[in-house]
Parts: structure tokens; sequence; C-alpha cells
């Protein structure tokens, strides 16, 4: 009669147990619960030099850039060989300057990213639908725009076929 009894307050006690795991929802979700910090966001300022004439010394601009601050954009253009002054406040080549303008001629909404994030935030909300309970950590990006997805090799064969100069590739792996 007691090793009914035993193995009753076992199977219940293991059944709690299952049950109590199944109502922390957090275990579903296997990402991390912030962003976390972005390293891409940290730029390293430039070594600090001596001037070459301590008597003639740029005049300081509050709230300006300071000289050891980095800029990306302009260290490339020199990189490749052009001119960092050609750059305008927007940070467009005055060579393009004519290209930018047309293709804004009809105005460029302020909240143009904003708007596409929240478009976009909609859309994979409508595609992952199922997605919500997973026991993995998968890739949501892939599942929402699996549709839109080109083949690289697909597209390379369309267009030698098309008689377009194509670069090799890699095989293809399966």
């Amino acid at each position: 009669m007691r090793m009914p009894l035993v193995a009753i307050i076992l199977a219940g006690t293991m059944a709690a147990m299952a049950l109590g795991g199944c109502s922390n929802k957090g275990l579903r979700q296997l990402e991390p619960s912030g962003p976390g910090p972005d390293e891409f966001m940290i730029l390293p300022n430039k070594p600090l030099t001596a001037p070459k004439d301590y008597d003639v010394l740029p005049a300081p601009t509050p709230g300006g850039a300071n000289l050891v601050d980095q800029n990306p954009t302009a260290d490339a253009i020199v990189a490749l060989g052009g001119r960092a002054s050609s750059l305008d406040d927007r940070g467009v080549p005055a060579s393009d300057g004519a290209l930018v303008a047309r293709a804004s001629r009809y105005g460029v909404p302020a909240n143009t990213r904003t708007a596409l994030a929240q478009e976009d935030a909609k859309f994979r909300k409508r595609q992952a639908r199922m997605g919500r309970v997973r026991l993995f950590k998968v890739d949501r990006y892939e599942q929402a725009y699996r549709r839109q997805a080109l083949d690289p090799f697909t597209e390379t064969n369309r267009f030698r076929r098309s008689g377009f100069g194509t670069p090799s590739s890699p095989p293809r792996t399966e």
C-alpha cells in the first residue's frame, strides 16, 4: 500500500514542477532583453599633434568639431583619392548634387526612416504570426523576408544568359 502512495506523490510533484516550468514565459524568449551596447558607435580620437606655430592657433568653435575627432566619411574619401572639401553640408559630394536634386525633386519627407521602420515592423509581425513560441533562437529576419530573397546563383545565371559580364562566383554548397 505504501508503494502506490509514494508513486502518486512522486508523479504529482513531477507534474507540478513541469507545469511550474511552463509558467515562466521569459524562458521562451531566448534573446537579450535590451539592445545592448553598440560597439560601432564608439570612435577613438585621432592622436594629438603639436601645432606648427603656437601663435597662429584656430579660433575655438563652441559646439563645433574638434581637430582630433574622427570623420570617417571624409577620411574614406581622402583614402580613396578624393578631396574631403568636396562634401556639402548633407555629406553629398558636389559632383552628385544634380543626382540628389533629381531624386528629391518631389520632396523628401522628414520622417522617412521612422515611417519605413514602422511599416517594416508591421510586415514582420504579419509574417511571423505563428513564430511567437520557439525553443531555439532563430533568424527572424530570414523568416520574414524569405519570399523576397534572391538566389544569387539564379540571378547570376540569368544575367549571364542576357549577355552581361558577371564575375565568377563560388560554387553552390548544398
